[in-house]
């Protein structure tokens, strides 16, 4: 651990606000208070985060105006930063959605793949429209046709289903433009290239081992027949934002990161289908890559050319998060939003249409950017940095064992991530690009850890199966652990070659 040492001795550290002691009590109680506000009096965690910002601020000796000060300059630059790709990536998504672009890419696989094939098919399928797509849109869009391949194959809607919702799960958790992974990145200061890079090449097997593979036993712990009618829990409210495990009990309202901690059923609503011309498959495939090709291109071309050169240049321009995606929201336009038979009022609308669902999730955001901006200006990264450097903990099972207490606390996803990239943070200052980018992914990977009745994603995957409380842990929680885990050991298999 001498390159870990050396990190934390070269990082620009934040003098300590009171005692060490102090600190982790304050630490302690900040975290305590926004899991209790979250799963005992059900209050949203926008607030709670704001409220555990100020317990933490106060008992950990900033005082009022240097709380205040600290949490707005977080939640400033982590909505600056990550609002904008939230945005423009929901927007993809929207158009995506309305222009019947996503429906044609799940009928063109479930028509060419035979039964036992079915499983693979659609953890693929869910896999790439998970890429833009939010995860309550996911789900609504596949949960119709789990139900209906699983009848005509004579399948087990779990054999079919979970690998399907494995696909939404870890496109979610761990690969960019998703809310979760670009907090992370934005915490922790990664290259959002060489993470989206890592993301990918680690979400592959991970979708393999909690999709089909798991899918089999779970189809054996779960019998749940193709006749059965489950799959059409009514839906209601904001169906147009990213799975936050960040909801609350008042829904979603289109969250991203993990449905956000609330038990309680959650209502999501489907989205509106107006009859349009169809889309071409080949085009549909291509709006959902066009973001990540580009930002992957950026990646491969600052390690393959010079600095200086102009090719590098333009393809560090078009690679840019912000740029890339924007050229995703056009392409989608031309390639989707027109062809579809949308006009300029159309693709208006279903633009337009995309950005209410995701306030709730952009305002969760940026109250845990301010959440762990108080953590870095109390000390409290550092002194935790530090004590991880004298133990000998490698920064990456550190920052998922806090992420992974954190959500199971909770149930949110993005508190996990936001709470524990803010924590280790000092960890990443020093260490090389790709440790950091695959600190974020291990971050990601914790969030997703077990999740259980305080998170909306539970409740939502219950009712869309018709599943019992027993069904749903056995099946979409074992799942989610299965995800984490793996994704940590991956995490941890690319470090040793990086």
């Amino acid at each position: 651990m001498t390159a870990l040492a050396l990190s934390l001795a070269q990082s620009q550290e934040t003098a300590p606000a009171a005692g060490g002691t102090q600190l982790v009590v304050a630490a302690l109680l900040g975290i305590v208070a926004i899991v209790l506000l979250i799963t005992w009096l059900h209050v949203h965690p926008f607030l709670a985060l704001i409220a555990g910002a100020a317990v933490l601020g106060i008992v950990g000796g900033l005082g009022a105006d240097k709380t205040i000060e600290s949490f707005t300059k977080g939640v400033g630059s982590t909505v600056g930063s990550v609002g904008v790709l939230i945005a423009l990536g929901a927007m993809i998504g929207g158009l995506l959605r309305d222009s019947g672009g996503a429906d044609r890419v799940v009928e063109a696989v479930t028509r060419r793949v035979g039964p036992r094939g079915m499983p693979w098919a659609l953890a693929g399928v869910a896999a790439l429209i998970g890429i833009p797509l939010f995860f309550e849109v996911g789900v609504v869009l596949l949960v119709p046709v789990v139900v209906l391949v699983a009848a005509r194959t004579r399948s087990s809607v779990i054999a079919i289903g979970i690998p399907a919702l494995a696909g939404l799960s870890v496109l979610h958790g761990l690969v960019p433009p998703h809310p979760g992974p670009l907090v992370a990145i934005d915490a922790l200061g990664a290259d959002l290239g060489l993470t989206l890079l890592f993301g990918l090449l680690i979400a592959i097997p991970t979708v393999i081992v909690a999709g089909p593979l798991f899918g089999r036993l779970a189809a054996r712990w779960v019998p749940l027949p193709p006749s059965t009618e489950g799959g059409t829990a009514a839906v209601a409210g904001g169906a147009g934002g990213n799975r936050d495990d960040d909801g609350g009990p008042a829904g979603p309202s289109g969250g991203s990161g993990a449905t956000d901690a609330g038990a309680g059923t959650t209502r999501v609503a489907a989205p509106e289908r107006t009859r349009r011309r169809p889309v071409r498959v080949g085009a549909a495939v291509a709006v959902m890559l066009t973001p990540v090709v580009l930002m992957l291109i950026r990646a491969i071309a600052e390690i393959a050319l010079p600095d200086g050169n102009p090719v590098r240049a333009a393809l560090e321009v078009l690679g840019e998060p912000v740029v890339a995606l924007l050229v995703g929201v056009v392409v989608a336009m031309l390639a989707l939003g027109l062809p579809s038979g949308m006009g300029r009022r159309g693709l208006t609308d279903s633009v337009g249409g995309a950005l209410p669902a995701i306030a709730g999730i952009l305002l969760i955001v940026g109250a845990g950017g301010g959440f762990k901006q108080t953590l870095v200006d109390a000390g409290v990264g550092t002194l935790i940095g530090q004590w991880a450097g004298a133990a000998s903990l490698s920064p990456l099972i550190l920052g998922w064992l806090v992420a992974v207490a954190i959500r199971v606390a909770t149930g949110s996803a993005t508190v996990a991530t936001i709470t524990a990239a803010g924590i280790v943070a000092p960890l990443a200052a020093g260490l090389p690009a790709a440790t950091v980018a695959l600190l974020a992914l291990a971050v990601g990977a914790g969030s997703l850890f077990f999740s259980h009745v305080n998170d909306a994603g539970f409740w939502l995957v219950k009712e869309y199966f018709g599943l019992t409380v027993g069904q749903t842990i056995k099946s979409w929680s074992v799942m989610e652990t299965i995800i984490s885990v793996v994704g940590l050991l991956l995490v941890l298999l690319v470090s040793v070659f990086v």
